[in-house]
């Protein structure tokens, strides 16, 4: 099997499988990140084939949707690579990327480290920031039945992983609690270049809330 005819059977997984997904997290979420990270790995040495599969299966199964548990999107996605009798060291690597990809509050695991897992977080990381990333915030906070904002309820830095996965606080808090503080985590050069452009679209759409909010404007 080439490789196009893998990423061709990986998209058609990934495409049944998240059919009925939220909307922040669905197939168009993991198209975008595709995209942001073949962007990202024609700058970079990498082995492009785990790059692209990385991106297509790192929210195959988003432990938000799953109780918390982390170890069922990596199951999955080696479940349907070892379908395909690809090689194990790709295997593991993709499994990897999965299990290490997600921001969790800060708290990320340094066990495991490769230029893939680098590229593909900063792809999914891209796509969490800007106007997109604004849009799925909302939207997720909806999904959540969450308040737009509450300016009694202050943003929470120091929660601990678990705290973290636990949050029901207003969607407007999410922005100080994650996505202001990407922009300082990515691991590319043309990670952090994107990045930087659209913190500072958040950083005007924030300005505009709350002085729309305070009935400034």
């Amino acid at each position: 099997m080439t490789q196009q005819q893998v990423i061709e059977n990986t998209i058609q997984f990934v495409k049944t499988q998240l059919q009925d997904a939220e909307g922040g997290h669905d197939w168009f979420h993991i198209e975008r990140v595709w995209k942001n990270a073949q962007l990202i790995a024609k700058e970079e040495e990498c082995d492009t084939a785990v790059v692209e599969l990385g991106a297509l299966l790192h929210d195959i199964a988003d432990s938000k949707f799953h109780d918390g548990d982390e170890t069922v999107g990596p199951k999955v996605a080696r479940e349907f690579l070892e379908s395909l009798e690809l090689p194990e060291e790709i295997i593991a690597h993709v499994e990897h990327i999965i299990t290490y990809i997600s921001y969790k509050g800060g708290h990320q695991s340094n066990d495991f480290t490769s230029k893939e897992l680098d590229i593909v977080q900063d792809a999914d990381r891209l796509d969490a920031i800007g106007a997109i990333g604004i849009a799925r915030t909302f939207n997720y906070g909806g999904f959540k039945n969450r308040s737009i904002y509450d300016p009694n309820i202050a943003p929470d830095l120091h929660m601990t992983k678990e705290q973290y996965k636990k949050g029901t606080a207003p969607t407007i808090n999410h922005f100080y609690e994650k996505l202001l503080l990407l922009k300082d985590l990515m691991n590319t050069e043309t990670g952090k270049k994107t990045a930087q452009q659209r913190h500072d679209y958040m950083q005007s759409f924030l300005n505009q809330f709350y002085a729309e909010w305070n009935g400034e404007k």
